[in-house]
């Protein structure tokens, strides 16, 4: 994976409509891979954060959370899903499935 920019990046728009032929369709690409990412991501530190789920609530337990806060902050310095979601679209990394021509033509008489 490419490093993705932290800050903020002007972009061509130009670039966004060379694999769909469309800048609106390469946008609502972009936004379903971004919710993928986004799902995949909150499972996976949901699941690392299970591990230290407890029933009882003490104080030596706020002193042993801290491979819990690490872990955290790990997820929140993470790129954030749009950011990756454009870098895979640009990059082509992303499968743009379009509907048959015929299909279309069928569903709209």
């Amino acid at each position: 994976m490419a490093a993705v920019p932290s800050s903020i990046v002007t972009r061509n728009m130009a670039d966004f409509a060379e694999q769909t032929g469309n800048m609106y369709m390469s946008v609502a690409v972009i936004s379903k891979r971004a919710n993928q990412i986004s799902v995949k991501l909150k499972e996976e530190l949901n699941s690392k954060l299970a591990e230290f789920a407890t029933t009882v609530d003490n104080l030596e337990e706020v002193f042993e959370n801290r491979e819990q806060i690490e872990i955290s902050k790990y997820y929140e310095r993470l790129p954030k899903p749009t950011s990756l979601a454009i870098e895979e679209f640009l990059e082509g990394k992303v499968y743009v499935r379009k509907p048959d021509e015929e299909t279309q033509e069928d569903i709209n008489l």
